[in-house]
């Protein structure tokens, strides 16, 4: 798919059939995600792909917006190896755990999987749950799968603000 369509057509997919997710499209997903740029280029996410139904009923005790989705990516961060900027106000970690998280949600568009972001749980307890090592900090987690029948993107899909809203040029 053009990248111009898949950026178009990708939404925050809220109800999934059981279709598990191929192995092949998974591991493309994946792949994405893996050459996705850091910071130094220090490569401090990891990803837990999460398909069994027991890890599956651990995620769903700490958020209600799994919609069913056969495959979960938890999208962490090595907190102990990330780059810290001039002025020592931020670190690469969630910036580069997120444009990794974005990769995979683009490519799962590319390969006709459907995704959504989702950042409504508690990281710190979420991570406890699953034995997840103290030194990484869970970022998002990535439902993949495909829609059920019926599913689609939300009314305010489409609505965007014009470009002259959102850039200046200085």
């Amino acid at each position: 798919m053009e990248f111009k369509e898949v950026v178009k057509n990708r939404y925050s997919c809220k109800k999934y059939s059981t279709r598990q997710v191929e192995a092949d499209k998974l591991n493309a997903i994946l792949e994405a995600g893996r050459l996705a740029p850091t910071a130094k280029n220090l490569q401090e996410q990891h990803i837990y792909v999460v398909q069994s139904a027991e890890k599956l009923a651990v995620i769903d005790q700490f958020t209600p917006c799994r919609y069913g989705a056969p495959t979960v990516l938890v999208v962490a961060f090595d907190k102990n190896n990330v780059f810290t900027y001039p002025g020592e106000k931020r670190d690469s970690g969630v910036e580069d755990a997120a444009i990794v998280a974005t990769h995979l949600t683009l490519a799962a568009a590319d390969e006709g999987v459907d995704s959504c972001w989702l950042n409504y749980f508690d990281p710190d307890k979420l991570a406890a749950a699953l034995g997840l090592p103290e030194n990484e900090e869970i970022l998002m987690l990535l439902n993949l799968g495909y829609a059920a029948e019926g599913a689609g993107p939300l009314p305010n899909h489409e609505s965007r603000k014009p470009l002259s809203e959102t850039v200046t040029y200085l």
